[in-house]
This record gives C-alpha cells, sequence and structure tokens, in this order.
C-alpha cells in the first residue's frame, strides 16, 4: 500500500508548515507540534468480520456453481476466501470502514492522540503551553490535544473551531492550508495568554511528526 501520508502531504507542504509553526511561536513562549498519521489503529476486527462476511458468501457460490456442497469442501472454499479478503481488507482502506464503528474510531483516535502527546513530550515544557494538532486520515478525525497551562485558560468551543476549519479545507483539498491556519489560530491564542520571553528558547521541533 502507498504511503497515505505522503499524498495527504508533500515533502514542501510539510517543509511550509514548519516554517509556519516556527513563525508562530516567535509570538509566543508556548509550543506547537503538527501530527498526521496514517490510522490511530489497525482495526483488525473489522478485517476479520470482512473476511468472514465476504469469504461465506463467496464460498457459498463457488459451492453452488461448482455442485461441490459437500461440508468438507466448503469449509475449504470457505477458509481459501476468508484468507484472501481478510488480507484485501488490511490493505484497501475503504473496505476496511466499512466494518468499523464511527464510536470505535472516535474512541482510538483519542486514545492515540493523547498517547502522543506525552510520547512527543508536548507536556514537557516550561510553562505547560504545548498544543498538539493531530491527524489521523483513516478515521478523518482531527484532535488538539492541549496542555494544562492552556486548557485552563481556552474554551473547548476554540479548539473545536480550529478542528472544524482543518475537516472542513481537507474536504476541499487543501490540508495544506488548512493547517497552516490551524497554527496560525493556535499562536494567536498561544501569544494572547502565553506571549514571547526575553529567554525563550524552541522546546520542540518544529517539523511536522508523520505516523503511520
Amino acid at each position: 500500500m502507498s504511503d497515505p501520508v505522503s499524498k495527504f502531504l508533500k515533502q514542501h507542504d510539510r517543509d511550509a508548515i514548519g516554517e509556519r509553526v516556527r513563525l508562530a511561536e516567535e509570538r509566543t513562549s508556548g509550543e506547537i507540534v503538527v501530527m498526521v498519521v496514517a490510522s490511530s489503529h489497525h482495526y483488525p476486527l473489522a478485517n476479520i468480520i470482512g473476511g468472514v462476511l465476504a469469504g461465506l458468501l463467496a464460498a457459498v457460490v463457488t459451492a453452488l456453481l461448482t455442485g461441490r456442497e459437500h461440508m468438507w469442501d466448503f469449509l475449504g472454499f470457505f477458509l481459501l476466501f476468508f484468507i484472501l479478503f481478510n488480507e484485501l481488507f488490511r490493505r484497501v482502506w475503504f473496505l476496511k470502514k466499512l466494518f468499523v464503528m464511527p464510536g470505535d474510531m472516535d474512541e482510538e483516535v483519542e486514545e492515540t492522540a493523547i498517547a502522543s502527546f506525552y510520547k512527543k513530550e508536548v507536556y514537557n515544557t516550561r510553562d505547560h503551553s504545548g498544543i498538539l494538532l493531530y491527524i489521523s486520515l483513516f478515521e478523518h478525525r482531527v484532535r488538539v490535544v492541549a496542555d494544562k497551562g492552556i486548557s485552563a485558560v481556552v474554551s473547548q468551543a476554540e479548539w473545536d473551531t480550529i478542528v472544524q476549519r482543518i475537516i472542513q479545507a481537507i474536504r476541499t483539498g487543501k490540508q495544506a492550508e488548512a493547517i497552516m491556519e490551524a497554527v496560525d489560530m493556535c499562536g494567536d491564542i498561544l501569544s494572547k495568554h502565553f506571549p514571547s520571553k526575553p529567554d525563550d528558547t524552541n522546546e520542540l521541533d518544529n517539523s511536522v511528526i508523520i505516523g503511520h
């Protein structure tokens, strides 16, 4: 399978976003991190369910067409088709998504976004004013995870506005522009509550983090 993140953001897009992060952080002591992942979870159960259902249907059709309707023949057909369809659902996103509940996607994205916030040490800033912009492509979900210093003074509605701006722009194929606009909006919020200081240092890398 080709890399969906590379298709979503070309290298020049990543470079432009990294530069926009640098400029936004010049106005604040806070830190902004952008992370884009292909998927927040592998959803193996979806592969199994899809493989079972498609395998059963294909086995029934094959048994009827060939006249080999003995139980052991049917089981052989089913096993073969299950293996094939399980692999197909594993590789083809839009088929896998048919067997993933939206609530499960919400939960996995939320958990992985929070885990990434700590794994990438966005929490580890001097003023606890780090922000993670987390974008998960398979699920078509965006999350903003803010450290306690900034979340204490910013309403959820402001983060929701940023999320919706990104989602709407992605639908029109303007994902790079949307992310840069979101970075600017985060910079505005941070500069209001955490203006730059004379002794500021760049605590976190400005480059877009890529996950798979």
